[in-house]
């Protein structure tokens, strides 16, 4: 293997590993739920993250790998070392974040709040981003008696 391949396959399973730290510890994602939030198997992001593969990752998975976790592919590519001939892009302004948010991330990060805290913040989050919508016309039942 050439110093190139070793270093390109070196700097891509840096950036995997660091996406994967960044979801375990902001959003407290497990590797299964990763790889079912980006449609990249656990196996494929471990072959990464050992830098144990033959031929440069599909570019499809790369961008679902990234997109699945909120980061710009561009990022990937350049580890890859894909992003040769692009110069550097302008970096979008995330939209403004909800205050409320904000303040939980915080909490999340923060040492002095308790573990039992942040697992009850992590849950509660959980709860609200998965939880089923109900069809509009069963929403307002209620309203209707009386």
């Amino acid at each position: 293997m050439t110093e190139t391949a070793n270093a390109r396959k070196i700097a891509f399973a840096t950036f995997v590993r660091r996406a994967l730290d960044d979801a375990r510890a902001l959003r407290a994602w497990s590797g299964t739920e990763v790889s079912r939030r980006t449609g990249v198997s656990r196996q494929t992001i471990n072959r990464w993250v050992r830098g144990d593969w033959a031929s440069d990752p599909e570019a499809e998975r790369v961008v679902a790998f990234c997109e699945g976790l909120g980061l710009d592919p561009a990022a990937a590519f350049t580890a890859l070392g894909w992003d040769r001939a692009a110069g550097p892009r302008a970096t979008p302004i995330p939209p403004p974040m909800d205050p409320d948010v904000e303040a939980l991330l915080r909490r999340l990060v923060d040492p002095t709040v308790s573990d039992a805290e942040k697992f009850h913040i992590r849950e509660t989050i959980r709860y609200l981003a998965y939880r089923p919508t109900l069809p509009g016309g069963v929403r307002n039942r209620g309203k209707q008696a009386g």
